[in-house]
């Protein structure tokens, strides 16, 4: 049977299947991935380890550990955490990159943890940025992480996987973060939500690595699970260079040798030319010109001429971040910004991605001219994009950010504006003082003009640039529903609306939160969605049903996102759809999360509420009741009966058992 190259690295990467077994879209796996990456959170995911009754990391050469969020935090109690992570690494013989090496991403790529035609995953979302070394990158959560620990393998389901094909090529001036940013606000109905991505194409091949890193990073935004490039001369070209820098560091056991680079080439997957995909996406490149996303929604973009018109203000920029914090975007700004300096009332941030990059950025004289020109540095990290340190926005003030998320106080205050952009664009904004296109001259956007007609110029040629295709596959047959003991068979409950789509886990559980390990199971449901709707405390009552819309549980992998709304008595959630890495921190931790489109159009018709509406309401007590018979995967509500999904053994067998720790700590009894 044909497969696809998500579905060839599944199958190369699946442990326990039959001879016979051809992985496909759809399917459930027992997966056993190269390499997981944890970073901070690895504080958090220790004691989860220790409780599945494990002692020592079944295979220590699996994990990496690199810290990365909170660097700038020299409280004694995060010295004291990072400590604990660093010992815990040393016990157990895992590789440990201290505060200031960089972030855990871009240390995955250079340091050979991520290969071409293999499984990686990270307790982060940004994973997805693996796929531009040719591999399947994809979030994974901290119980998730715990389990690989302890036995090496985890579960995942394959999702749907859609084709975007690049033709043409970028115009001067163009970058794949524009590529990404376009791609996101051109396509942005879900066409890729829950999905896995293969770029192809010459246009894909045109891009440079950098380019690749930024277009998969930010793929997460876009509501992928992955977003692959296929492996080609510029992958290869990367590698030889990694191993050059591993030799030249004198590396005692280099993880990449041009020995070990020939070995990978002759057995590296490539997708059939018959492969099945849900969708194909097409996008000419050389229609591609700057777009802004924004203020705080990735998904709504603007034309830079456009925005460049309404002279938008700024207070900070930023060029940092896994996503904008290479070389090539500190040339670019460097480029932009020598001779000139930061305007007055503006603070420009940069912190590299890796200390090799600050280095290299410092030997070439880019870090220089921009320390010149007035920029501050921070170390190289997370920092501000994840709202942790210096740099944090206050309220009423507007940031462009060459980072990659810009939702509602994750980079501050609530009442602070965030627009995402790429690094030139950061940079000529940086030295205008409001939202601008960099000048004629070294580093200018090629034919973006701010001329009356220039917004739906862009419009059309973005238009004929770009097309969708979506595949038909025939529709799979309903099996009966077998409940296993201990599953409920029916709940029953009131129905608290929460209408938003892409209410994103900073909403449901703040940043502030997120690192703060010690907070009790009571505490941390008195922080749910409290971000999002300050009220939503006071609405809520034990025993609710919670009602999202859709992608419900977008952005950062966080569970405390799903199990504070657990601890604070709801029963479960249902909604349009998930995230996918949202759907499986529930379910991992013994939540009940189901997708019914239906139910969810039908409220938010009710209380008059557009699908897409940007907080146009917050959350409503409907006074409606439901009654979810899960046997017969049936609701029943007003008179009205919806179906959804079944939840089968595996998915019951995680609710039973009150999550995977509790399943891995059953497994781990047996094997003793």
């Amino acid at each position: 049977m044909p497969q696809n190259l998500i579905e060839k690295i599944a199958q190369r990467f699946a442990v326990g299947l039959s001879d016979e077994h051809c992985v496909q879209a759809g399917d459930f796996l027992t997966m056993r991935p190269a390499h997981v990456m944890t970073h901070d959170n690895t504080a958090a995911v220790i004691p989860k380890f220790q409780s599945m009754g494990a002692k020592r990391i079944a295979d220590p050469t699996q994990p990496v550990y690199a810290l990365d969020h909170d660097i700038q935090n020299k409280a004694e109690d995060n010295l004291a955490k990072y400590a604990k992570i660093e010992a815990f690494a040393g016990e157990q013989g895992v590789t440990f990159f201290p505060a200031g090496r960089g972030i855990g991403h871009q240390i995955m790529m250079e340091e050979g943890f991520v290969l071409p035609g293999t499984f990686a995953v990270a307790s982060d979302s940004h994973s997805n940025v693996y796929g531009a070394m040719g591999a399947l990158g994809t979030p994974v959560v901290r119980t998730d992480a715990a389990a690989i620990w302890a036995t090496g393998r985890t579960w995942w389901q394959v999702p749907d996987i859609v084709r975007v094909n690049l033709t043409g090529n970028l115009q001067p001036g163009v970058s794949g973060k524009d590529v990404i940013i376009t791609l996101i606000g051109r396509f942005n109905q879900d066409e890729v939500l829950n999905c896995c991505i293969e770029f192809t194409g010459e246009g894909a091949a045109s891009l440079r690595m950098d380019e690749r890193m930024a277009i998969a990073n930010m793929t997460t935004e876009w509501g992928a699970l992955a977003g692959v490039f296929p492996f080609d001369g510029v992958t290869l070209d990367y590698l030889a260079e990694r191993a050059q820098t591993m030799k030249d560091r004198a590396d005692a056991t280099p993880r990449l040798t041009p020995n070990s680079i020939a070995q990978l080439l002759p057995d590296l997957p490539s997708a059939d030319p018959d492969a099945y995909y849900a969708k194909e996406l097409h996008l000419d490149l050389s229609a591609v010109t700057p777009f802004v996303a924004g203020p705080n929604e990735v998904k709504t973009i603007t034309p830079l001429p456009e925005l460049q018109s309404r002279d938008v203000k700024i207070h900070r920029a930023y060029l940092l971040s896994c996503v904008n914090g290479r070389l090539e975007d500190f040339a670019e700004a460097a480029k932009i910004i020598e001779g000139k300096k930061v305007a007055d009332g503006v603070t420009f941030y940069i912190a590299a991605a890796s200390s090799e990059i600050e280095a290299e950025a410092t030997r070439l004289g880019h870090w220089g001219t921009l320390l010149d020109a007035g920029a501050v540095a921070l170390p190289p990290g997370c920092g501000p994009c994840i709202g942790l340190g210096d740099g944090i926005l206050k309220d009423g003030e507007v940031g462009i950010s060459a980072t990659n998320r810009n939702f509602k106080g994750r980079m501050g205050s609530r009442e602070a504006q965030v627009y995402l952009s790429s690094p030139a664009v950061v940079a000529a904004s940086a030295i205008a003082g409001r939202i601008a296109a960099p000048a004629t001259g070294a580093g200018a956007v090629q034919n973006v003009g701010c001329v009356p007609d220039a917004p739906s110029a862009l419009h059309d040629a973005l238009r004929r640039g770009s097309s969708i295709e979506t595949c038909s596959r025939p529709a799979a047959a309903v099996k009966p529903v077998t409940i296993l003991d201990g599953f409920p068979e029916l709940i029953e409950g009131e129905l608290l609306l929460v209408p938003q789509d892409n209410l994103n886990t900073d909403g449901i559980y703040g940043k502030e939160f997120t690192y703060e390990e010690n907070l009790s199971p009571n505490e941390m449901a008195t922080k749910a969605m409290l971000n999002y709707d300050p009220q939503f405390q006071q609405l809520a009552r034990d025993g609710d049903i919670l009602v999202g819309g859709y992608n419900f549980g977008s952005g950062s992998s966080r569970e405390q996102a799903a199990t504070a709304l657990k601890y604070r008595g709801l029963q479960m959630v249902i909604a349009g759809s998930f995230s996918q890495t949202y759907k499986r921190n529930a379910f991992n931790n013994g939540y009940i999360v189901i997708e019914c489109p239906r139910l969810v159009d039908n409220l938010r018709s009710t209380f008059a509420v557009d699908r897409g509406a940007h907080e146009a309401a917050l959350s409503i007590r409907t006074g409606a009741a439901a009654r979810i018979d899960f046997k017969r995967a049936k609701i029943n509500c007003g008179g009205e009966e919806y179906t959804f999904a079944p939840l089968g053994e595996v998915a019951q067998e995680l609710i039973v058992k009150g999550g995977f720790e509790a399943v891995i700590r059953e497994r781990l009894a047996l094997d003793n």
